[in-house]
């Protein structure tokens, strides 16, 4: 989710010292590759579709998977936030890796924030997004913009463990951020501890709904809004923006005909594939401000996913931000 500034600390801690006795209760079997094999990442599922810790898509109904039953404080943590959580993880990065540099682009990540509570870490832990770089503490808590270029790198020889909570956010979640602080931005701040059994019993609220059967026409406008307004000036944005007004009121028309009737599929995929032809042709070189390709952009945000009979649109870009 693109955020005005690179990095938010949440005014909550959290004893790293339980969490990690939990975690290293669970033992090692619970623990994932990454799923395109990057070097040093693994992850322990918590919350995912329909709960199977072997799911690592993010379309569909989230749901904690067993190993998140077994960890009462890491539940407690999620209440704290007060959100509704999509898939949620432990992420462990080995000592001496790292995540690669990269932007969350995928559909999925457009809304969600990343919300990052460090449990096992070391100072020769850092993260860098735009152009800054912290160490995030044991028991801290914080989300950063995934919109621009990131990247992690553990240069000791522990690994590193974060809890890394997907969230859409919540009325509660935004009062939290309301409290925050931005790192070199001098402001009244005070974090509080949320101490073992101190939120016991809080009920989880998980995603049900997270991608449309068909987008709506102002969903679709305001993506390709934002797609437009990120990119780097070039005088071909003037027939771009003419063919998404064109795409935009034939998706109009076509809303009022069909709505997400299944009927009304092929239609909306024939009206879309013309879309991303046109586009692609005039697409060539051009680049977001955050160094992603326009079209890249566009098929993420809008063309893999504006109707679902796509099925390229169940998983995340793994390579984006999967482990960060």
């Amino acid at each position: 989710m693109k955020l005005q500034y690179p990095f938010i600390q949440l005014p909550l801690t959290f004893d790293a010292g339980v969490l990690a006795a939990e975690i290293d209760a669970l033992g090692e079997s619970v623990w994932r590759p990454h799923p395109q094999g990057f070097p040093g990442n693994s992850a322990l599922p918590l919350i995912a579709t329909d709960g199977d810790p072997t799911n690592d898509d993010v379309r569909g109904r989230m749901r904690p998977t067993p190993h998140l039953q077994k960890l009462p404080y890491l539940r407690e943590v999620l209440g704290s936030l007060q959100a509704v959580f999509g898939r949620s993880r432990l992420m462990r990065l080995s000592g001496q890796a790292e995540v690669t540099p990269h932007v969350d682009v995928d559909y999925y990540w457009r809304d969600h924030m990343r919300v990052h509570v460090p449990i096992v870490t070391q100072p020769e832990v850092s993260f860098h997004c735009g152009g800054q770089r912290i160490h995030m503490a044991a028991g801290e808590c914080w989300i950063f913009d995934t919109w621009r270029n990131h990247k992690v790198i553990n240069s000791a020889d522990r690994p590193r463990i974060h809890l890394v909570a997907d969230t859409v956010g919540g009325s509660g979640f935004w009062d939290i951020i309301a409290r925050s602080r931005v790192p070199g931005h001098a402001a009244p701040w005070k974090a509080a501890h949320v101490a073992p059994g101190e939120v016991a019993g809080t009920a989880l609220r998980f995603e049900s709904t997270n991608l449309p059967a068909v987008m709506t026409p102002w969903e679709l406008r305001e993506q390709m809004t934002f797609i437009l307004d990120e990119a780097v000036p070039d005088q071909r944005l003037g027939q771009l923006h003419q063919l998404a007004g064109q795409l935009g009121r034939d998706w109009r028309a076509l809303w009022a005909w069909h709505g997400e009737d299944e009927a009304g599929w092929p239609d909306y995929r024939a009206r879309m594939t013309r879309f991303m032809q046109d586009a692609d042709g005039l697409c060539q070189g051009l680049r977001l401000q955050n160094g992603l390709p326009m079209m890249r952009a566009i098929a993420s945000l809008v063309g893999l996913v504006a109707v679902a009979d796509d099925v390229t649109t169940g998983k995340a870009d793994e390579r984006s931000g999967a482990m960060a």
